[in-house]
């Protein structure tokens, strides 16, 4: 149990410090583009890259520190325990089949991208669209890992 929580937080917050990257990678294409007219299109794309390893990675993290984007309006005054048992009731319901969805359907797009090692069709793209396309298979994966790290902390309890 502690090793999966381990290992999503190692992702979440590794995928974190990419954050500063970007912003810095950032502000040089649009001090490039639009003070000294050079376009960073590669630069522009590997932002895009980072971007999908915060996002991406950082699902299963957030879900772990309980700060996922939820209404609370239904349980906002509930004990503890009540929410932790409507988090387990709801993680099933409906987050198993977001999961599961994600996961079968991107499986066929990143196998289809890496068998014709797809390319960014923009001029001075990244030749990496199929290593892009892979970092789909994070959401689910981090949050697969940190539903079960929740349901084996036997929530009902």
């Amino acid at each position: 149990m502690k090793t999966i929580e381990k290992f999503t937080n190692f992702i979440g917050v590794k995928a974190s410090y990419l954050i500063p990257v970007m912003t810095i990678m950032m502000v040089i294409v649009i001090i490039s583009r639009y003070f000294f007219g050079i376009g960073r299109t590669g630069m522009q794309e590997l932002v895009m890259y980072f971007h999908a390893v915060v996002f991406l990675g950082s699902a299963g993290f957030v879900f772990n520190k309980d700060e996922h984007v939820r209404v609370d309006i239904f349980y906002r005054d509930s004990s503890k325990q009540h929410k932790k048992f409507i988090n387990l009731i709801c993680g099933v319901i409906f987050l198993l089949p977001v999961i599961i969805f994600i996961a079968f359907y991107s499986l066929d797009l990143i196998v289809m991208a890496w068998s014709i090692k797809e390319i960014s069709t923009e001029a001075g793209g990244l030749p990496f669209v199929y290593i892009q396309k892979s970092l789909i298979f994070l959401f689910p994966l981090t949050l697969m890992l940190a539903l079960c790290n929740f349901i084996l902390k036997k929530p009902w309890k």
